[in-house]
């Protein structure tokens, strides 16, 4: 979580610094028309409906983001300039025209099934590709380069046609750009088969347990088992099962719990591998199709074993639920009985007001109705589960961009219009914005993250359907592809309706409505609906309020 929320923080930057004028221009004056302000003389009107607009804003956001609703920030913003233009008496822009609010809230209705079209496509074509292959692993390492090479080239061409000063795509000429997707394609080919591939090879197919990220620079000579591994990692695992992660089977730090496990099973079959009788295995080696912590490693027997449990508990050994610390416990509760005189305990606070954000579990869940439902959705081998964790990232970079593009740039709209009036004093039909003003809210948002992300992470995660790597790879793609279409186009969709629909979109790849939680998308669509009415009623009450009350 630290890793990613500090990678969140520079692509939110980069696309809001980079590409997020073109929908700044269309919040601040395509939703309420401005000529009511400058025919009353009166720019200070101006100056505090936008102000109402965004504290409005703000107050919806972090209500609705604190009892887990994901809902738009462009909706509430849209929302928050109605309610303003009402109170006002300003003329809302419904008529159908570029940036109008028509056209934004079709916008809204049309992204998530343009989302969830792309998602799927690039899940089906990733599922009949590789996961369903009979032998996955072997087509995901062949084809895993592309992969990546594709999703490089598809992140250059729109970083290089999404910027605003670039022309637009007739201007730019097919052919040059046809020129950057094939380069920067071959030169993501060339880099993954010649550190990537052996990275993979080393770490996945030798099952080398010490080998870590930072090893990939090694290239080629990972081939070699007489290469030199600094900082290894400590040989506990090679790759993670993504699955039973995500149902707290078996968490991390559960150790003792593992251990008598093992310890039970050795005995059962007459080994003692302490005292170096019988086979010693490496700690999570697959044997007899059973992974460490005696989950079954083929994909289909874990799905069976867990709707057995399901169906009758009592058959199947229980498995400890090990639940990640919470941040009070990790850094207050050691500290809590210390006197306010010792150092310790300030520092315990300050890491935890610091890392409080970044270190929940947003993974483990207690429902056994959610359980369910993820165990009707089909599981792949966790190797080639762990081959396109890099593709996701490449993928949740893009998508981060695409918010930064779209979203920072809704916040600033209303207040770069308040800017503009303050330094000219007088109320402009069109503006620059600034660009400090993307840099600060391109920071902030980042570190929006950083404190309160866990929230919506638990609310688009698991809660949806069951994720994994490949499926989080296309939700994410695919949304982003829909996000930085529509930020070209100077539409401020919602990245959250987009990502919501993405993940509909994959999910109803398993060809199974009950591997989709039905009861979470009613109560992410039930918050969509609140949002537009509660934001235009907390901005609008505010202003009317503001603008009658007794002045000299």
């Amino acid at each position: 979580m630290p890793q990613v929320g500090f990678l969140s923080i520079i692509t939110e930057f980069a696309g809001a610094v980079g590409l997020g004028a073109r929908v700044t221009g269309t919040i601040k004056n395509g939703i309420i028309s401005i000529d009511r302000f400058r025919e009353a003389a009166n720019p200070g009107v101006l100056m505090l409906g936008m102000g109402c607009a965004e504290v409005g804003s703000a107050f919806w956001l972090m209500f609705a983001t604190g009892k887990g609703m994901p809902v738009s920030t462009t909706q509430t913003v849209v929302g928050a300039l109605i309610g303003v233009g009402f109170a006002t008496g300003a003329e809302i822009k419904w008529n159908w025209e570029t940036g109008s609010v028509s056209q934004v809230a079709a916008s809204w209705g049309i992204a998530p099934f343009i989302a969830a079209a792309f998602s799927a496509m690039i899940f089906g074509v990733l599922k009949y590709s590789v996961l369903e292959r009979s032998d996955s692993f072997k087509w995901a390492m062949r084809l895993i380069p592309f992969y990546m090479a594709t999703t490089g080239a598809v992140l250059a061409l729109f970083i290089v046609i999404e910027a605003p000063s670039a022309p637009s795509l007739e201007e730019f000429g097919a052919g040059k750009a046809a020129g950057i997707i094939i380069g920067v394609f071959f030169g993501c080919l060339a880099i993954a088969y010649i550190f990537f591939v052996p990275f993979f090879e080393r770490k996945l197919v030798k099952q080398d347990p010490r080998v870590r990220i930072w090893h990939i620079v090694y290239g080629p000579y990972l081939r070699s088992d007489k290469a030199h591994l600094f900082w290894p990692g400590k040989g506990e695992q090679y790759v993670i099962n993504y699955y039973e992660d995500a149902h707290g089977e078996v968490r991390a730090g559960a150790k003792d719990d593992e251990k008598r496990r093992n310890s039970a099973t050795q005995e059962l079959h007459g080994k003692d591998t302490q005292n170096g009788n019988g086979p010693s295995t490496p700690p999570d080696s697959f044997q007899n199709g059973k992974e460490n912590g005696g989950v079954p490693s083929d994909p289909e027997a874990a799905a069976a074993l867990e709707r057995r449990a399901l169906e009758d508990p009592s058959a199947v050994a229980p498995l400890t639920r090990k639940r990640q610390s919470e941040p009070y416990e990790r850094f207050i509760g050691p500290v809590k009985h210390l006197s306010w005189a010792n150092p310790q305990k300030w520092w315990g606070y300050f890491k935890f007001g610091l890392l409080q954000g970044v270190t929940r579990d947003v993974i483990t869940h207690d429902s056994d109705a959610l359980r369910a439902i993820h165990a009707r959705a089909k599981r792949y081998d966790v190797r080639v589960e762990h081959l396109w964790t890099y593709c996701q990232v490449v993928s949740a970079m893009m998508m981060s961009i695409a918010h930064g593009s779209n979203d920072v740039a809704n916040a600033v709209g209303p207040w770069a219009a308040v800017y503009e009036t303050y330094q000219t004093g007088a109320v402009a039909t069109s503006s620059p914005t600034p660009v400090w003003f993307l840099v600060v809210a391109g920071l902030l948002l980042g570190l929006g993250f950083w404190f309160y992300g866990y929230h919506i992470m638990r609310a688009l995660g698991n809660k949806i359907t069951q994720m994994s790597p490949t499926r989080g790879f296309a939700i994410e793609l695919g949304a982003a592809i829909t996000v930085l279409l529509a930020s070209r186009l100077a539409l401020p969709v919602s990245t959250t309706q987009c990502l919501t629909g993405a993940a509909l979109g994959v999910a109803l790849m398993n060809y199974d409505l009950g591997a989709v939680n039905w009861r979470q998308l009613g109560f992410i669509f039930f918050s969509w609906v609140l949002t537009l009415p509660c934001a235009g009623l907390i901005a609008g009450l505010l202003c009317v309020m503001a603008l009658n009350t007794p002045h000299f």
